[in-house]
């Protein structure tokens, strides 16, 4: 457990496969949609659970992912499997590592379900029914499709559109350049 008290003394690292993982830093698309879809799961959700963001999801010794968003039925420490209803991870720069990383690891540790919002594309990649390293069910959905959290069937679906920062905010670069004349 050292490993997990590390994980608070460094926030842009994650603990997978007790390989302590740095983080990607984030771009402002990626913070609007993490926003947005906080946003949207709080409004629809009950006291019941909670929506934990960009917090240690502590599957075991070894792992401690940092999912951007967390449905949990957890309401004190961090989350785990077993109070986990959905993941969320928002990619940009991370697609890949969040597809062959991330979503075997939560598949293994039974996660019901897990969505990739795809920044690029402007897509959701929904996860459902865990088996082994894999998910049985797969959808991809486009604006205006909507998603539904299969745990939560009685909150509304979201439109996928909602979730996404504007499209000319998706383009923006993260960094900006400031003029020396304009001082």
């Amino acid at each position: 457990m050292a490993e997990a008290d590390m994980l608070r003394k460094h926030e842009n690292v994650e603990l997978i496969d007790g390989q302590l993982i740095p983080m990607s830093p984030v771009g402002d698309p990626h913070v609007s949609c993490v926003n947005h879809l906080t946003r949207l799961l709080v409004e629809r959700t009950t006291s019941n659970v909670m929506v934990s963001v960009q917090n240690p999801l502590r599957i075991d010794a070894h792992n401690a992912p940092e999912p951007d968003v967390v449905v949990t039925t957890q309401h004190d420490g961090a989350p785990t499997p077993a109070t986990t209803l959905l993941v969320v991870e928002v990619s940009d720069t991370t697609l890949t590592y969040d597809r062959d990383v991330k979503l075997p690891l939560y598949a293994e540790a039974e996660i019901p379900e897990v969505w990739i919002v795809n920044l690029e594309a402007r897509q959701v990649e929904v996860y459902r029914d865990p088996s082994g390293p894999d998910y049985t069910v797969r959808l991809l959905r486009d604006a205006p499709a909507t998603v539904d959290v299969a745990a939560l069937p009685d909150i509304a679906p979201m439109a996928v559109s909602s979730m996404l920062p504007p499209e000319d905010a998706a383009n923006a670069s993260p960094e900006r350049t400031i003029d020396s004349d304009s001082t």
